[in-house]
């Protein structure tokens, strides 16, 4: 059992990075677009991606805490690495929640910030998932 939960955990952990991963990129094109033809499209696929991957973040924290009650609270207790990997997590919500708001600043045609931050903006999970991945792997402590 805990077998399956742990590869639902993973599976839709996957799934949610690919999501969070693009849509920045879906931002830098916006804002770097002057085609309003374009910005409509972009506008249609954000909003798309975004409501589409949501779903797989709220599915990964499901399996995720389900993992944590099958091990048990002793485990979780000497698990340094996971209360790391847990504020990683808190973290990666909340950049989820943000992206939710330069999804409302470009769909109110509200965005002022350049390509080259939302590039920047593009980078920050790919470290998370870096920290995090190595905490669950090789668990320092």
């Amino acid at each position: 059992m805990i077998l399956w939960v742990k590869a639902l955990h993973i599976i839709f952990m996957v799934a949610w990075f690919a999501g969070i991963f693009y849509f920045p990129r879906l931002l830098v094109y916006h804002a770097e677009s002057t085609d309003a033809s374009v910005q409509q499209q972009l506008k249609v696929m954000e909003r798309r991606l975004l409501y589409f991957v949501t779903p797989f973040a709220i599915l990964t924290g499901v399996f995720g805490v389900w993992l944590i009650m099958l091990y048990g609270a002793e485990w979780f207790k000497v698990s340094g690495w996971l209360h790391t990997k847990l504020l990683l997590v808190v973290l990666l919500y909340g950049y989820h929640a943000y992206c939710f708001k330069l999804l409302k600043t470009f769909q109110q045609d509200l965005n002022r910030r350049s390509g080259k931050f939302y590039r920047f903006v593009n980078e920050l999970p790919v470290l998370i998932l870096f920290a995090a991945v190595i905490l669950a792997v090789v668990k320092p402590y």
